[in-house]
């Protein structure tokens, strides 16, 4: 039976559209703040759960896969199931999972169910986005895009402060309860007041089984070497070249198969549409500045600072903060401002705030973090939803859903992308800087002469044994110079997440100017 409004969603009521379009934002938020609420509480759930620090990863990053696996498949599925109830399996599942992480009894059981929430709520995202273009029109719309925007950059932001005072309150098991109450409230009022589209059964017929089966060999693969490989020293373990070699074979094909298949699964060809393309480009760098900052600042402060997931979370905090001050001075800004122009001013904040972590000390509190981080959250609020209504306003209704797939595919990879060379660099740059360290600290050296006589003379005093206190001299040498090391690497790494920027802020030189209003529907 077909709903009277179904014909043109934008007719409906503006309070149904509105309170659809914000349990849809409820939803979407939820999904997406999962990624990273876990960040600043590892230790914890590592300890909870018996995990060596290599299996711990897995935490997050078995919740990354299993959403790129899904996101670029929600399209089809909201065609063939309907926006409505695809949005609502999509919470139910969500939920049943969140419930199944917090009982998780070992790594391996947390690991699966992070998985697992992960594939059944990455529904959740793109239909927000491709929700918010058919419900809203002109001016509108560009509300709705600022809206998903912040909130899209926003969940990462406070993700690990907000784990951090939950697991220091209670503990890690309410990370993932924290979402039953509001994930049942949408998956029982989504049905009710989300009018957008009628299911067609008919396309499971025709589906691209095909499509999906390459895309999931290429992207799962690819995203396994690039978590192992760090760790298992890239090509010299098997595993690594034969997932390396699947995810390349299975990459080709899918992009051959994408561009002559008559429906693939994802609309590749979209990317030949300028901004659509330039937007997705902008996608993937800002993933990979959101979510490698929320994985490095974290890190450092645990590994360097010895803080723990409130102290982490406290001072993860300004970003978070000056994002939600930016979003009234962004509202303000766009009535006198071109969108590529708060467009470009986002990024070089954004840019900049990333550099400016390089002198970075093994002394670095909150205080210190202030400034760049300020800047990351100002860049945030006035990056992101200006690249939503770039990439997704430039394509007709009927390209929307296969494409905001692709678009939101492009986040999460630049973030799982850049986790993993991170994780590499700091791996790498970490034997170079203790090395070289290491040759400057020689035992002629007076300053070293010095500290070595002061800590045994210390230990000697401590502990009254001359032979015990030497070699506790020598360990606090050696703790001494890796806790530099380790201080030089992160600062090398946040070097490197800036020069991203600098390839996004010339992109943009190379885009049309921004519209809101929708493209015609034969636009290509």
């Amino acid at each position: 039976m077909h709903n009277p409004h179904t014909l043109d969603p934008a007719s409906q009521p503006m309070k149904q559209r509105v309170f659809a379009f914000g349990l849809m934002c409820l939803g979407f938020f939820m999904a997406t703040l999962d990624i990273q609420i876990v960040a600043s509480s590892l230790r914890d759930i590592g300890g909870g759960l018996s995990a060596s620090q290599d299996e711990l990863s897995w935490v997050q990053t078995a919740y990354l896969i299993a959403e790129i696996l899904v996101i670029p498949m929600s399209g089809w599925l909201s065609k063939v199931f309907s926006t409505r109830w695809l949005f609502v399996a999509s919470a139910i599942g969500f939920t049943a999972t969140s419930m199944l992480c917090g009982l998780a009894w070992d790594i391996n059981s947390m690991i699966l169910f992070r998985c697992l929430q992960g594939a059944l709520g990455a529904a959740m995202i793109p239909t927000v986005f491709t929700t918010a273009f058919v419900l809203f029109p002109g001016k509108q719309r560009l509300v709705a895009s600022t809206t998903i925007g912040a909130l899209a950059s926003l969940a990462p932001a406070v993700g690990p402060v907000i784990g951090g005072w939950i697991t220091d309150q209670w503990s890690w098991h309410w990370l993932f309860y924290l979402n039953l109450v509001p994930g049942l409230a949408v998956a029982a009022l989504v049905p009710k007041y989300v009018h957008i589209d009628d299911p067609d059964l008919s396309l499971l017929k025709k589906g691209d089984y095909l499509g999906i089966v390459l895309m999931s060999g290429f992207l799962g693969c690819l995203e396994y070497v690039l978590e192992e490989g760090p760790r298992k020293n890239w090509m010299s373990d098997h595993i690594i070249v034969a997932c390396t070699w699947i995810s390349a074979i299975c990459g080709f094909l899918f992009l051959v198969h994408a561009l002559t298949a008559k429906d693939p699964i994802v609309d590749i060809r979209a990317l030949v549409v300028r901004n659509f393309g330039i937007g997705s480009l902008l996608s993937f760098v800002t993933g990979i500045g959101i979510f490698v900052a929320v994985f490095l600042t974290p890190l450092f402060l645990a590994q360097v600072r010895g803080f723990d997931s409130l102290q982490i979370g406290i001072a993860l905090l300004s970003v978070g903060a000056f994002q939600l001050l930016a979003l009234g001075a962004y509202a303000l800004a766009s009535r006198f401002f071109s969108m590529r122009a708060l467009l470009m001013f986002g990024l070089i904040c954004f840019g900049a705030g990333c550099y400016l972590y390089t002198p970075l000390t093994h002394d670095w509190g909150w205080q210190q973090l202030l400034l760049p981080q300020a800047l990351r959250g100002i860049g945030q609020q006035f990056a992101v939803p200006p690249i939503v209504t770039m990439a997704l306003g430039s394509l007709p209704q009927s390209r929307l859903k296969s494409a905001s797939g692709l678009f939101n595919l492009m986040r999460n990879l630049g973030g799982a992308i850049g986790i993993a060379v991170s994780s590499t660099m700091l791996n790498d740059r970490l034997n170079f800087h203790y090395l070289r360290l290491n040759e400057s600290v020689t035992t002629g050296t007076p300053q070293v002469e010095a500290l070595l006589d002061e800590r045994t003379a210390h230990w000697a005093a401590a502990a009254g044994d001359a032979l015990n206190a030497a070699q506790s001299g020598l360990a606090n040498l050696h703790a001494l110079v890796y806790r530099e090391a380790l201080t030089l690497t992160f600062a090398d790494t946040f070097y490197v997440l800036s020069l991203c920027f600098l390839v996004a802020i010339i992109s943009v030189l190379f885009s049309k100017p921004i519209s809101n209003t929708a493209p015609p529907p034969d636009a290509h």
